[in-house]
């Protein structure tokens, strides 16, 4: 049995971990602009962001499965050993095409890393001591998509844009030693056949749909040969895995586990709370920035009061599951969500800072819990032996809708801004307009520059079409959160049973 001391040491290196990779995406986004600026490669900068998210979406499900069969461990400290080289070869970029190439490697090692993580403080971690740190852990994960954009902005504007990756090196050695050298895996994994047709259909499935949904309205028309093809080839490949998983004697992911109503309604709600959330996260900062003309730093530090109560709920949540089932916890915090977003709907150029704050509390409460309860239902639901498949699953189809979500809702408040400029200028003159302003991207809208230069009855005009499509986006945004709150009603009345996990704990040690 571990001392209290080596387990506060696993689980400092695990929460390092898990702050690291979860929080690497969002950091780069910040960046972009002073990538583009040092490398160039314009056209060519979404490749930064998508092969990092295809490389880790597609890991998580294998990796999470191959921990299962083999050890947490081993693949941990893959995981994080392969995302430490893919750091430290993006601080050498020389272009975008080979700071693309590089990515791709960090996300390799983020897809071992997040949902192995979540695995190992459950098996390390005594029973009564996991609801609080379940939390924690949670808490962690919700900061590091608002905590990641102001760290980015920071190191951006102060230091060099490569130390967004140079950081990962100390943070990345420190967690590899603190587990490396404390975490001793006492389970017994049986060897497996490898599920490897599954595991390479899955893989082309989700490099299709991420490219489809990244390049499609960007590079090229959502109606293009590109764009229909790479669909079309994610429904070809997305039968054939679920045709080779119903075959596989060890499938990656295993659908007799969504029999359970506890880890299927688990999911379920991931996926769609994470596409609600995600829309508030993004337009928030653009509504500030565009709407109530805020600069770039303030628009980003509006999400801190969400932050907080992302971690007041998660860290709740996850003290409570014992004493509530999932499904009360999950449903009381999640009509929080859906009345934040509702709120949000309401929102006009002549809003107050303060209650868009408010409002961003409402949510950060509604979707803390998710983020601790949800990994601890998944998990509990399972035999210990699939729970790095169950673990990774979660993260995988939260991190799924989030991807989808953000795209769906991109194209609505792309098409929505275009039809209400179009709309305003038609009838007043695009001479109005400065030459060369793009409509569908918002964030043209937001360079101090460009609105400086545009005469003060366009600025309102523009204000006001970037202020009525973002509404109509939250509004859209309102039917994933309805759902979400309907998955939790849908949920078994289960809540952690301290007694049965105990036994589980002693029998694995």
């Amino acid at each position: 049995m571990k001392s209290k001391n080596q387990t506060g040491f696993i689980l400092a290196g695990l929460l390092l971990a898990i702050l690291m990779a979860s929080m690497d995406n969002t950091i780069v986004a910040t960046a972009m602009g002073s990538i583009i600026a040092d490398l160039g490669g314009l056209d060519k900068f979404v490749w930064v962001t998508s092969a990092y998210m295809v490389a880790e979406m597609a890991g998580m499900p294998i990796f999470g499965k191959l921990s299962d069969m083999y050890g947490r461990k081993r693949f941990f400290i893959f995981g994080i050993i392969v995302f430490m080289i893919g750091s430290a070869l993006c601080g050498t970029a020389t272009s975008i095409v080979q700071l693309s190439l590089y990515r791709a490697i960090q996300g390799i090692g983020g897809g071992a890393l997040v949902p192995i993580t979540f695995t190992i403080m459950f098996d390390a971690v005594k029973p009564e001591n996991r609801g609080k740190l379940m939390g924690l852990f949670g808490a962690v994960f919700g900061m590091s998509s608002i905590f990641g954009p102001l760290l980015g902005a920071y190191m951006t504007d102060y230091i060099k844009w490569e130390w967004i990756f140079y950081i990962n090196l100390p943070l990345g050695l420190i967690a590899f030693a603190l587990v490396a050298f404390n975490y001793k895996e006492s389970l017994q994994h049986a060897k497996q056949r490898i599920d490897w047709t599954g595991a390479l259909t899955l893989v082309g499935a989700i490099v299709c749909l991420m490219f489809a949904l990244e390049l499609g309205g960007k590079q090229y028309a959502w109606n293009s040969a590109p764009i229909l093809g790479l669909f079309a080839g994610f429904v070809v490949l997305a039968i054939s895995f679920l045709y080779a998983e119903t075959k596989a004697q060890e499938p990656i992911i295993s659908f007799k586990m969504f029999r359970d109503r506890l880890y299927s309604a688990s999911n379920a709600i991931a996926m769609l709370s994470g596409a609600a959330f995600i829309t508030a996260s993004v337009y928030i900062p653009i509504f500030i920035q565009g709407v109530l003309g805020g600069s770039a730093t303030n628009s980003g530090l509006v999400l801190l009061p969400m932050m907080l109560g992302t971690v007041v709920t998660a860290t709740a949540g996850g003290m409570l599951i014992s004493k509530f089932t999932y499904r009360a916890i999950l449903m009381s915090t999640l009509v929080l969500l859906l009345i934040g977003i509702a709120l949000l709907t309401t929102l006009t150029p002549e809003s107050s800072r303060l209650l868009i704050t408010l409002y961003m509390i409402l949510i950060g409460l509604g979707i803390g819990a998710s983020f601790s309860v949800l990994s601890s239902a998944v998990i509990q639901s399972v035999d210990p032996s699939q729970r790095g498949a169950a673990s990774s699953t979660l993260n995988f189809l939260r991190s799924l809708g989030m991807t989808i979500g953000i795209t769906i809702f991109g194209i609505i408040q792309s098409h929505s801004l275009t039809r209400h400029l179009t709309d305003a200028f038609s009838s007043n003159g695009q001479s109005a307009m400065p030459a060369g302003l793009d409509f569908k991207d918002p964030h043209a809208l937001l360079d101090p520059a460009t609105r400086t230069q545009i005469p003060g009855q366009a600025l309102e005009q523009i204000s006001a079409g970037l202020s009525s499509s973002i509404t109509l986006t939250f509004a859209w945004a309102i039917i994933p959160a309805v759902l979400a709150l309907i998955a939790a009603f849908a949920m078994s009345r289960e809540k952690f049973v301290l007694e049965a996990e105990t036994e589980k704990f002693v029998a694995s040690h």
